[in-house]
Parts: C-alpha cells; sequence; structure tokens
C-alpha cells in the first residue's frame, strides 16, 4: 500500500456541512489499522527531511495525525487550539474566513526563538488556520520547517497561504 490507495478510505460526504460542500471523510481511514498506521509513517518519513524538532497539531483531526507522528518520531507535540480552548496563559492571532474572523491559540511558552517547527493537520483546503499557524511561528521568530497534512484539496490553493513553507501532503485531490 502506497499514499495513492489511501485514497479509498476517504469518504465524499456531499452537501456536508452545507449546500455544495463535498466533506472527506477521514473515519475509515482512521477505521483500518492498516490505513492509519500508513498515514503515520509516510507523514513521519516526510517530516525526517524537514529536521522538524517539535510538532504543532491544529484542532481537531490534526491532534490524531500529530500526536501519532510526534510519537513516532518521538518530538514534543503542542496544541493548537482555537480561542479560549488551552487552560494557561495564550499567544494567538487572528485570520479571516470568508464570513469574519477566527483566531488560533498557543500556550504563551511553546515557541522557542530558532526552533523547528512543523505542522500537522488532516487537511488543507483554503490554508486559513495553516497560514495562520504559520504566521504565529513566524511572530514568534521561530523556524517553520514543513507542513504536512493527509489530505490537499488542491484546488482551493491552500498551499499558496503558506508564504513559501515546505508542504507535503499524502493525497492530493485536484
Amino acid at each position: 500500500m502506497n499514499s495513492k490507495d489511501l485514497m479509498k478510505f476517504i469518504t465524499d460526504v456531499p452537501d456536508f456541512p452545507e449546500p455544495g460542500i463535498v466533506f472527506k471523510d477521514i473515519t475509515p481511514l482512521l477505521a483500518d489499522p492498516a490505513a492509519f498506521e500508513l498515514s503515520i509513517e509516510l507523514l513521519a518519513q516526510r517530516l525526517i527531511d524537514s529536521r522538524a524538532e517539535e510538532i504543532l497539531a491544529i484542532e481537531s483531526r490534526g491532534f490524531i495525525f500529530g500526536a501519532a507522528v510526534a510519537n513516532r518520531l518521538s518530538l514534543p507535540l503542542h496544541l493548537v487550539r482555537k480561542q479560549g480552548k488551552l487552560p494557561r496563559a495564550t499567544i494567538g492571532i487572528e485570520y479571516a474566513l470568508e464570513y469574519g474572523t477566527d483566531r488560533v491559540e498557543l500556550h504563551h511558552d511553546t515557541l522557542v526563538s530558532g526552533r523547528r517547527y512543523a505542522i500537522v493537520d488532516d487537511l488543507i483546503a483554503t490554508g486559513g488556520t495553516a497560514a495562520a499557524t504559520a504566521a504565529l511561528v513566524r511572530k514568534q521568530k521561530a523556524d517553520l520547517s514543513c507542513c504536512a497534512f493527509v489530505i490537499e484539496l488542491a484546488f482551493l490553493k491552500g498551499r499558496e497561504r503558506l508564504d513559501g513553507c515546505r508542504v507535503e501532503s499524502l493525497v492530493e485531490y485536484l
């Protein structure tokens, strides 16, 4: 099995969460131990070359993949959360949505200037949340070594919002 084989474990759900959207459901991938193991192995392989020192996993499905990859690579894991979800003092950044704004946050002592961080999430679409996370890393003068995703909706051009960050994706929809 290779990364292209993972596509058969991703189910299209039309009109979810609203009409016109085709949701990419990863629950079949998570339910298949061999497919999930392969996704973690492939993400880990791609992150090794990036020389990441720590992993930032984006809420919420990114936590699943980020935790497994961090464990596989014996790297620290940090959670990127929506506003108000972390229990200690935070740093954050607001970003524009199609209608309004949102905010991602990290604990204030997470990012260290000069350290290399990799962002892990299940999917990149328009790239807003990943771009905000990347901007937060750079704002704290830390280095962004890679942005890794299981799924990339390439037709939405989200990688273009990541300011030259190396982008790795296992399954790409053109």
